[in-house]
């Protein structure tokens, strides 16, 4: 109970720097959302319809330069994975950061917890609420 109070004060010593996370936390909210519409509206109906996904084109790029953009990109996920942890606790979108970083990261089954997830009914009524609207097909998934 005490350190209950002691946030209780801290965070009234600290308003300014209380309303600059509140307004952080709301502004990366927003990025989050834009993102992910652009990203479910742009994705082609059968992405999950396949075992793998597609090759990409950078796949088809100089293999050193597939090799430092493979890094770059398990770096910035291992770190929107460690930024989500923390917004566990401190305000933030954690739980959707931790996702976003994981879609980043590169790790065996991968592919079958990206399937898990959106053929769950309510992120799957989601997607296609959101594709729907943008004149999209729905999202082909395949047969559990």
């Amino acid at each position: 109970m005490e350190k209950l109070f002691f946030l209780f004060d801290w965070v009234a010593e600290h308003p300014v720097l209380v309303a600059q996370l509140v307004l952080v936390s709301l502004a990366l909210a927003v990025v989050y959302a834009v993102g992910v519409f652009f990203a479910v509206i742009h994705m082609s109906s059968d992405y999950f319809a396949h075992k793998a996904p597609a090759e990409a084109t950078w796949r088809r790029r100089h293999p050193l330069l597939r090799l430092l953009f493979r890094g770059l990109k398990n770096v910035a996920g291992g770190g929107l994975v460690l930024l989500g942890l923390t917004m566990l606790v401190l305000p933030g979108q954690g739980i959707l950061t931790i996702l976003i970083g994981l879609t980043f990261l590169d790790f065996p089954g991968k592919r079958r917890l990206e399937i898990w997830i959106v053929q769950r009914p309510s992120i799957r009524g989601g997607l296609d609420r959101v594709r729907k609207k943008a004149g999209r097909p729905r999202l082909i998934l395949p047969d559990s």
